[in-house]
């Protein structure tokens, strides 16, 4: 019952900062250079069919009737007609949904576990020669623009080596392999993942050795080893254990991060996902699908924050709902 609560009460907060972020990126699209019914006509610069443009997607509109007019569709789910694919916004971006959420989700857990567990070795090593070096590379990974590394491993592994699909979802010529069409969309992934979770798996090192060092540090780990447990339960199962409740925050934060490296990650390997879409959709001075892009990724971080407060109240037994 008191978690319920908390949901509602946490949902009804949610409701003024999703106003606020529909206000921003609608002013921040609107204010942007550029006539979209010109983007549209294309070659055909007829004054008549341009003005005719105008009118049926409400560009002639002054712009206060246009937010009204967009905050009203968005109160009832309507996030309006996409000018370049003549459908409802979300139903394209429902197309584009599932490739966006396998590549972040493998992406994410790829960079916390590995991260984690790198950094958990390394607690025991602190200003080692390993420990120093490791450092020294994940400072580098999380430094390194994700557009620049994602160029260099296809012309590595693309290019050079040709072992590695670079672009796409899956193969076009209809062949998949010797492990068919799972196979075939892995090895897509590898490239596109690979330079997603490198940019954040330094940063789950870094977090997780210090924040696992402090733990081997406290009293309950000074009483665990006095009943007599292994220095590889205590690790695991008890000082890895209060490390994860930073960790779980980072990683819940990450989302708006992920998502913002989607669109260049996605771009630069031509994954259909929401990046890509995104993408297409600036310049095609698509203004419906940008916005409604630009909510649901909103809401998908929004959410994310809220689902990081109850997960890490469920760690944490201190942390109650209120």
């Amino acid at each position: 019952m008191r978690i319920g609560r908390y949901l509602v009460r946490r949902l009804l907060q949610l409701l003024p900062v999703l106003l606020v972020i529909a206000t921003i990126q609608f002013a921040l699209i609107q204010l942007a250079p550029g006539d979209a019914a010109l983007v549209i006509a294309g070659e055909n610069q007829d004054p008549g069919y341009i003005a005719a443009l105008r009118d049926r997607f409400g560009l002639d509109q002054p712009m206060p009737i246009q937010y009204v007019t967009y905050l009203a569709n968005l109160a009832r789910g309507d996030l309006g007609d996409s000018f370049t694919y003549g459908r409802p916004v979300i139903e394209v971006i429902w197309d584009r949904l599932g490739p966006t959420l396998l590549l972040l989700g493998i992406s994410m857990v790829v960079a916390a576990v590995l991260g984690t567990a790198l950094g958990t070795l390394l607690s025991r090593r602190v200003g080692g020669w390993l420990d120093v070096s490791a450092s020294i590379v994940a400072i580098g990974s999380y430094s390194i623009p994700v557009f620049w590394l994602g160029l260099v491993l296809i012309l590595i592994f693309g290019v050079w080596l040709r072992v590695l699909p670079t672009s796409g979802f899956m193969s076009v010529t209809g062949t998949h392999g010797p492990f068919g069409i799972v196979g075939d969309v892995a090895a897509h992934l590898v490239l596109p993942v690979a330079t997603l979770a490198s940019v954040y798996v330094g940063q789950y090192m870094r977090l997780a050795r210090s924040s696992v060092r402090d733990a081997l540090r406290e009293d309950f780990v000074s009483a665990a080893r006095a009943m007599g447990f292994s220095e590889r339960t205590i690790l695991f199962r008890y000082a890895l254990r209060n490390a994860l409740l930073p960790i779980v925050t980072v990683f819940g934060l990450h989302m708006g991060l992920v998502l913002a490296g989607a669109v260049l990650t996605e771009t630069v390997f031509s994954w259909p996902g929401i990046g890509t879409l995104l993408y297409q959709a600036i310049l095609a001075r698509d203004v419906p699908l940008v916005t409604g892009a630009y909510f649901v990724v909103a809401v998908t971080v929004v959410l994310a924050a809220l689902i990081t407060d109850l997960v890490y109240a469920m760690l944490d037994p201190r942390v109650e709902y209120r």
